[in-house]
């Protein structure tokens, strides 16, 4: 015991041979020790080794864990639950799981950390408060934010840091400061900056843990430059240099190095366009840290964590332009991640190596690299979270662009010379897996099945249906248009800054909810319009091409494609063809409306309501909607004001299959999923629940046809909040989604309603029916405002 306490202590001064031989001379020591017992048959000695091995098995699980090889660290505290299982210590071996959940976030599998300490709670809650139960619930917290569920992580964390308060006659001690940090980052996820930034600096300003000040002082950085607090993030940025040069040698140190990278290139990034010019040392400074740390990880066998200094520092030889020396760091980097099977870090790498080989002219070596980068990406569907949050891993930031940079490589026109059909279809693949990819990071899971077979469907199913692929790049915008029964792809390009493009766009966005701003409105749209339809105009007629379904890029998702206007026919887009939006057309299987009465579920709210301390005004005209609908379709059932509860609603649809489900109410969709929610008569139904509510039957024949959510609207400034709308309708198993960008509490809605169930009851389809009522819509009042909202998601037939 006494050689397992000396190997923590050389571990805590990062002397880690010493800290090696130490708890290999205690094994050693022990294990002839029970040899002795066991053939002097000491049955009460045998018990006391047996106790001995398990905590010799912790500090060795510590030990792996801290040099970097996490699975055997998960084996030594494997063996260590064993024994405390034969030893009957309860506590022990919950302490021994949550060691185990560690493991497991450190090889990437948080789901499995937070299903194993998920149970550790739901033992530990049956015990008195402890510091062991309240570090079970902060390394729940931790793994509850890792995995995006952020609300569960502060409660985990309150409850911990309460119970470490209680508990403890000492105020700041390290593991109530541990939990202070843990807490932080958890509200900062949530948005909740300033409240995050009080936590940091009171856990850097109460511990004498060099390390638990550090650890503090990086997220304090990180979080000012985030929000542009550029003058205190560059008189704090060398005071944390100096302190990682005295942090003990080990992954720790290795992992602040690589963060403070991270940052500090955000900095100068912030900096390019700021009032404040950043210190030239910073790069050098952060280039010293990286070259230590490589020389540290090389010491410690921890392969993971010098291919991840390697590759931070090939970064930064990027920015300053040594392309030699960044592709020799990058491709030194990308081996060791490849030779470790370790796809969070070589797509990185890869992504990295297809930049420098672009910026060096190799356009097909780089399309090569990015290739492998986006296959790699494929791989860790399963659970993106296993990109390291140490390294403040941010799908916008680290997923995204690799997508989006091979597809404008792919694009690519040198001398004017279009992309072959084998780059337009490779484009439209890359474009359909960044679509999935953006909606299982919404949903936080890899829960959706693509077909591959996605053309044969399109074209047995519809033949007068195209489809529009719009790539915003930097100098122009990309069109690839996929004609029914046409093997080859068109491709067409406008000439376009992303700069004008993306601001004529959020031009039009802020302009069609106010109905006095017509004129804005049609100038806009028009622009759009020369843009993205005159190009395909004589293609799509040629095609008698009636039905456009878009697969839409960027700020184009949060604008609906009716209101783009052709000034030189004087007519809106609506008026010559029927509209449907599609996530990712791998997820919609076109089917027509099946041949059956129409029931529908009608649900709604008319009347002012507070809840969960927010105000509603009254919808005044949702009455007459569900109203219409009872008398366009006789086969109905209403929930309305008091009865529309989720408890109501979820009976209802447990009772009978329902093939419309029409919800008439104020809501909102966002690009998180946390915050997309329906107002009921007594709460806000978020999004997940939504989706999980209307499950109503995995049988493909009960399945709901259409989901109509009426009155609701996108989020101020998010221009990735139609995720939510198709969040929703894909995770509900809904076919279609019909759904309203902004919110109209106006007569044209009963009367476009009405009118479009007539046209679902006449047989047309849901796209065609959409247009029909629009258009009867637009007849009256040739306003946008009131009838260019709708739009319809999904399986347009």
């Amino acid at each position: 015991m006494a050689l397992g306490n000396l190997s923590l202590t050389y571990q805590h001064l990062g002397q880690w041979s010493a800290a090696e031989k130490s708890i290999s001379d205690g094994l050693v020591l022990l294990r002839e020790d029970q040899n002795q017992e066991k053939s002097l048959q000491q049955p009460q000695a045998e018990q006391r080794s047996l106790q001995v091995l398990a905590q010799l098995h912790d500090i060795e699980g510590r030990l792996e864990l801290e040099r970097g090889r996490p699975q055997a660290a998960l084996t030594r505290w494997q063996q260590a639950a064993a024994a405390y299982t034969q030893l009957d210590d309860p506590a022990k071996l919950w302490q021994s799981r949550i060691n185990m959940a560690q493991a497991q976030q450190a090889l990437g599998r948080y789901r499995q950390a937070r299903s194993m300490l998920l149970e550790a709670k739901t033992q530990l809650a049956s015990q008195s408060d402890s510091i062991l139960k309240a570090t079970g619930l902060r390394s729940l917290g931790n793994v509850f934010r890792v995995v995006g569920d952020l609300q569960l992580s502060q409660q985990a964390l309150e409850e911990s840091l309460a119970i470490m308060t209680q508990v403890s006659d000492a105020q700041n001690t390290q593991d109530q400061v541990s939990t202070r940090l843990s807490l932080g980052r958890t509200l900062r996820a949530q948005g909740e900056i300033y409240q995050a930034l009080a936590l940091f600096q009171s856990a850097a300003n109460s511990t004498d843990s060099l390390e638990l000040q550090t650890q503090a002082q990086l997220q304090e950085l990180s979080l000012r430059v985030a929000n542009q607090e550029l003058a205190a993030a560059e008189a704090l940025w060398p005071q944390l240099v100096s302190q990682i040069k005295q942090l003990p040698s080990g992954r720790t140190a290795i992992y602040a190095s690589v963060f403070l990278s991270e940052i500090l290139a955000q900095l100068e990034t912030a900096n390019a366009s700021g009032a404040i010019r950043q210190s030239s040392s910073s790069s050098r400074e952060s280039a010293q840290l990286l070259a230590a740390s490589i020389q540290q990880a090389k010491y410690l066998g921890d392969l993971r964590a010098e291919s991840l200094a390697l590759g931070a520092l090939g970064k930064i030889y990027e920015k300053s332009q040594q392309q030699a020396d960044a592709i020799d760091l990058t491709q030194k980097a990308l081996l060791l991640s490849q030779s470790l099977d370790l796809p969070d870090l070589s797509y990185q790498w890869q992504w990295q190596l297809g930049r420098l080989q672009q910026s060096e002219g190799e356009i097909e070596a780089s399309i090569a690299s990015y290739s492998d980068a986006v296959n790699n990406l494929q791989t860790l569907r399963q659970d993106l979270a296993t990109l390291n949050p140490e390294v403040q891993f941010s799908f916008r930031d680290k997923v995204e662009p690799v997508y989006r940079e091979l597809v404008s490589l792919l694009l690519l026109a040198p001398d004017g010379i279009p992309p072959s059909q084998a780059q337009l279809q490779q484009a439209r693949t890359v474009l359909e897996s960044l679509k999935i990819a953006e909606l299982e990071n919404y949903f936080r899971s890899a829960c959706l099945d693509a077909t591959e077979t996605i053309d044969k469907v399109v074209d047995q199913q519809d033949s007068n249906a195209a489809v529009l692929y719009p790539v915003v790049l930097k100098d122009r915008l990309a069109l690839i248009l996929k004609i029914p029964r046409q093997e080859q792809l068109e491709f067409f390009s406008t000439e376009v800054s992303q700069g004008t493009f993306e601001e004529t766009v959020n031009q039009l966005q802020v302009s069609l909810p106010d109905i006095t701003r017509v004129s804005k409105v049609k100038q806009s749209s028009q622009q759009v319009y020369d843009w993205l339809i005159r190009p395909i105009e004589q293609t799509l007629a040629a095609n008698e091409i009636d039905t456009l379904t878009f697969a839409l890029d960027g700020p184009l998702r949060n604008i609906p494609m009716a209101v783009l206007y052709d000034q030189q026919r004087q007519q809106y887009l609506v008026e010559k063809y029927a509209i449907a939006l599609a996530p990712s057309l791998q997820l919609v299987t076109p089917k027509p409306l099946k041949k059956v009465p129409l029931n529908v579920l009608a649900a709604g709210i008319n009347e002012q309501r507070i809840v969960e301390g927010r105000e509603f005004a009254p919808l005044s005209n949702v009455s007459n909607e569900l109203s219409q609908i009872d008398t366009q379709l006789s086969n109905s059932q209403n929930l309305i004001n008091q009865r529309f509860t989720v408890k109501n609603l979820t009976s209802t649809l447990r009772a009978k299959p329902f093939s419309i489900v029409h919800i008439a109410t104020h809501g909102e969709f966002s690009s998180s999923l946390d915050n997309t929610y329906l107002l009921t008569w007594n709460q806000l139904l978020k999004g997940n629940e939504l989706a999980t509510l209307l499950q109503q039957s995995d049988d493909d024949q009960n399945g709901i046809e259409l989901l109509v959510l009426s009155a609701c609207q996108t989020a101020v400034g998010d221009e990735r909040a139609t995720l939510g709308l198709a969040g929703i309708a894909v995770q509900a198993g809904a076919r279609s989604t019909l759904a309203t960008l902004w919110s109209i509490d106006d007569q044209s809605t009963s009367v476009l309603m009405s009118q479009f169930y007539q046209a679902l009851k006449a047989g047309q389809t849901k796209a065609e029916a959409l247009r029909t009522a629009q258009l009867a819509a637009l007849d009256q009042d040739r306003r946008p405002y009131l009838w260019a909202p709708y739009v319809l998601v999904g399986n347009w037939l």
